[in-house]
């Protein structure tokens, strides 16, 4: 008994929304769309996501490997942590920072996010 309701139920729904008329609507009327059609939304796609999203970022990531082979010996610069300190000694890969007097530690190059009193190399409004 359930089953003919459910059965009856779905047949008075798609009569409802009239399935078959709104199908028919959606097929190609010539058979499958060509490559061309197929090709062409997916290419615009690509295309405004890589000058959206991949153009800005590669130029903020330009600017902070700039700002990274600038940095010298006494530059007073800023921490991604927020510690402030100046540039005492400059590696590949590391910085030492004079954080007091006599205190020094070791960080990251990439650490550093720019100079004190300035706006961050890498903000997100540029």
């Amino acid at each position: 008994m359930t089953v003919s309701f459910v059965g009856s139920a779905f047949t008075w729904t798609a009569r409802a929304l009239d399935l078959p008329g709104l199908m028919a609507m959606g097929s190609p009327a010539g058979g499958a769309p060509s490559l061309w059609q197929s090709l062409v939304p997916m290419a615009a796609v690509l295309g405004i996501f890589y000058f959206v999203i991949l153009m800005p970022m590669k130029r903020r990531q330009q600017k902070v490997d700039a700002f990274l082979a600038a940095l010298k010996d006494g530059d007073k610069v800023v921490t991604s942590g927020g510690i402030y300190g100046q540039i005492t000694r400059l590696d590949a890969t590391s910085v030492q920072l004079q954080i007091a007097e006599r205190v020094r530690i070791e960080v990251s190059r990439n650490a550093i996010v720019g100079y004190q009193g300035q706006e961050p190399v890498a903000s997100e409004k540029a």
